[in-house]
């Protein structure tokens, strides 16, 4: 990456930058993180860098080791399971909260967002249009805390899902859930959207575990 396209040699860059490179999979669980290496391909300071790996250490992303440095971080199926039992107690109180105060806009971009997962053929993008679809519901809710870590939730879990989704051929089944709950949303039944966003979840929690524990 050349250092004359960055703008700004700030942590944040770094870390967005390398949350989106361990989520679409450049980075695999349990791989070392060098910093010399790091350093050079982004164009950035030492400084900026540790910063950065601290964040994401924050989010679940980055193990740090004393005497060894930093690890991409690897998840159990135990954990996995914690992590939707989690998403699903939040993403479903975000869901009802959010319904009542869904505006055409919101969801004309929500569909928008479907539209283009249809026809999307990269499965490196599987991860953000997911994020993006469910985003554009939950922010109606205006709880930008509980959003902020559904996202960190969401983070840890999508470089395994995609795999997953792909693997196993279930991302048909997931994007009719999508629209599923969209409807839902969309005609205000809030009782309809929270049974479909639960079972969705649910359902892509026990084939992720199945799938880690195979």
């Amino acid at each position: 990456m050349d250092p004359k396209n960055i703008s700004a040699n700030t942590p944040d860059f770094i870390v967005s930058t390398l949350r989106n490179a361990i989520i679409k999979g450049r980075y695999k669980a349990n791989e070392p993180l060098r910093q010399d290496q790091l350093a050079k391909e982004l164009g950035v300071s030492k400084i900026p860098l540790r910063e950065a790996l601290v964040e994401l250490k924050s989010e679940g992303l980055v193990t740090l080791l004393p005497r060894r440095g930093a690890i991409v971080s690897g998840l159990s199926g135990a954990e996995v399971e914690e992590i939707y039992t989690m998403r699903i107690a939040l993403e479903t109180a975000a869901v009802e909260k959010a319904i009542p105060l869904l505006g055409n806009a919101d969801i004309i971009r929500a569909k928008s967002v479907l539209e283009i997962i249809d026809s999307e053929t990269e499965k490196d993008q599987w991860g953000e249009l997911n994020w993006e679809f469910h985003a554009n519901l939950y922010q109606a809710a205006q709880m930008p805390l509980m959003l902020k870590t559904i996202r960190n939730l969401h983070n840890n879990v999508t470089r395994y899902l995609i795999i997953y989704l792909d693997r196993l051929s279930a991302s048909g089944k997931s994007q009719k859930e999508h629209w599923d709950l969209l409807r839902a949303c969309q005609d205000k039944n809030i009782r309809n959207a929270v049974k479909i966003l639960r079972e969705h979840l649910q359902q892509a929690s026990d084939n992720l575990v199945a799938y880690l524990s195979s």
